[in-house]
């Protein structure tokens, strides 16, 4: 009997109900469309940012990320790459070597790390190729040769066909020094790594600075990257049973790139801040109304009283009412929400313009894609029931106190 006086009782104002139940679906669907969207962004953005250079995993000798000594190497690649052969979750891989030296053009001389990678499997794993601006990548036999980041060859004064110099120290702490004719300019739109670096094929690497068959990084590429965890966890425990001298450890893209790590999680806390205001404002809104219903409805409430309704079945008829408004809005929401994500998701946002053409620079689509999940379709939505809920509290329970002769006389 109270859920059907109650469902009666909301749709007696079918617009106030209306109005409500469409305040508490919008805020539903906009906070699911937004908390999909931005984890969405995020993930373009963490795989535009390690397909450039760090992979989702790589696989180092301990230390080798803290200190980048030379010696710290990995001594059989191919005993690891075997293991990530057969790790769930790895789509490619391959090989790197880094080491800090002095590159000389005619005119100036920098200190840069220079890294040396396999030109066939670094295409697999990385978006270098695609984002040479003057010049061409490796050929799959090349030499001699070197990619250079843009804001290096400024600095250097040089071009595709001008020879640099490489001077450092090998592995085993002899002089290493070779010369080298820039193949490709690229631009990977960080800084940092457009100006400290030089590529350069790995066998050619190997020879130079003394490596033997030794790599510094096994570089990794997940299918997607809600498969990094478990990847990394499966090639933690494998690792441990390589009889190496020194252990191997497996890093992820957290670990790589802190830095990238701390500002997703800043910006992340910065819209979750949005959200519980975007919520704030809603719940005073949903307030407002229940208590505007129950204004008008105090004499009616005198009249139950005075016949023998507790105050205690008024308060849960009042609560029945507040859940179905607010239940049938979060539904509404989640399924608009879901329903507009889904679109978006599968046809992507066309960002337009100038900034298309920015971000298709630096090997990224111009297209963003919302990512729906479980997460995003129920994080918002549930906050929302729980304040909204919350809110509806302080009207019901205002009702307790109504006294039946008070009631019937208020005007």
């Amino acid at each position: 009997m109270d859920t059907k006086m109650a469902w009666r009782n909301i749709w007696r104002n079918r617009r106030r109900t209306f109005l409500t139940m469409t305040a508490i679906a919008f805020a539903g669907a906009l906070l699911v469309f937004m908390l999909s969207f931005q984890f969405g962004s995020y993930e373009v953005m963490i795989n535009s940012a390690v397909k450039i250079h760090t992979g989702h995993l790589q696989v180092q000798a301990e230390g080798y990320n803290e200190r980048k000594d030379i010696r710290l190497v990995v001594p059989d690649p191919e005993a690891v790459a075997a293991v990530l052969e057969k790790t769930p979750g790895i789509e490619a891989y391959t090989f790197r070597a880094t080491t800090f030296s002095l590159v000389s053009s005619r005119d100036r001389t920098y200190g840069i790390a220079v890294i040396g990678i396999d030109p066939k499997g670094e295409a697999r794993v990385s978006t270098i190729s695609d984002i040479i601006r003057e010049g061409e990548y490796f050929s799959d036999d090349a030499t001699s040769q070197a990619l250079v980041g843009e804001l290096l060859a400024r600095n250097l004064h040089v071009r595709p066909g001008d020879e640099l110099t490489l001077l450092g120290q090998g592995r085993d702490g002899s002089i290493a020094a070779t010369v080298v004719a820039v193949k490709g300019v690229y631009r990977s739109g960080q800084d940092e790594f457009d100006r400290g670096a030089l590529q350069i094929p790995l066998a050619l690497f190997q020879d130079v600075f003394a490596m033997g068959e030794a790599v510094h990084e096994v570089v990794a590429l997940c299918t997607s990257l809600g498969a990094v965890p478990e990847a990394k966890g499966t090639l933690s425990a494998a690792l441990t049973r390589l009889n190496e001298n020194r252990p191997l450890v497996a890093l992820d893209w957290k670990e790589l790139m802190p830095g990238l790590y701390q500002g997703i999680s800043i910006d992340l806390i910065s819209g979750l801040i949005m959200y519980v205001l975007l919520i704030v404002v809603v719940a005073f809104s949903i307030l407002n109304t229940f208590l505007m219903a129950i204004f008008e409805r105090t004499r009616e409430f005198g009249v139950m009283m005075a016949m023998g309704t507790t105050p205690g079945r008024l308060t849960k008829l009042l609560l029945m009412e507040s859940s179905m408004i607010t239940i049938f809005g979060i539904v509404g929401g989640m399924i608009v929400g879901g329903l507009v994500t889904w679109y978006f998701q599968v046809d992507g946002i066309n960002l337009g313009g100038d900034v298309s053409e920015i971000m298709r620079e630096f090997g990224i689509s111009g297209r963003l894609y919302p990512q729906l999940s479980l997460l995003s379709l129920s994080f918002g939505p549930g906050a929302v029931l729980i304040i909204t809920l919350l809110t509806s509290l302080y009207p019901a329970l205002r009702v307790r106190r109504f006294r039946p002769v008070e009631a019937l006389t208020y005007v």
